[in-house]
């Protein structure tokens, strides 16, 4: 019988565990979700910080 609690204790902290994973992996979700949402309503589209710096690259002379 103690066996069997041991496997009932150890399957409980199993769930627990993988509920509180799928939380932080939900909240990760909705900050990305928020970040990407506040990004389009500001720019209003695809500027992205390297594109900038790329267009205005001098070419060299020789």
């Amino acid at each position: 019988m103690f066996e069997y609690e041991l496997h009932r204790i150890r399957t409980a902290e199993l769930i627990r565990e993988a509920e509180r994973y799928r939380l932080g992996r939900e909240a990760l979700r909705g900050r990305r979700v928020a970040r990407r949402a506040a990004r389009e309503s500001e720019g209003g589209g695809r500027d992205h910080g390297h594109d900038r710096h790329r267009s205005r690259r001098v070419p060299r002379t020789a």
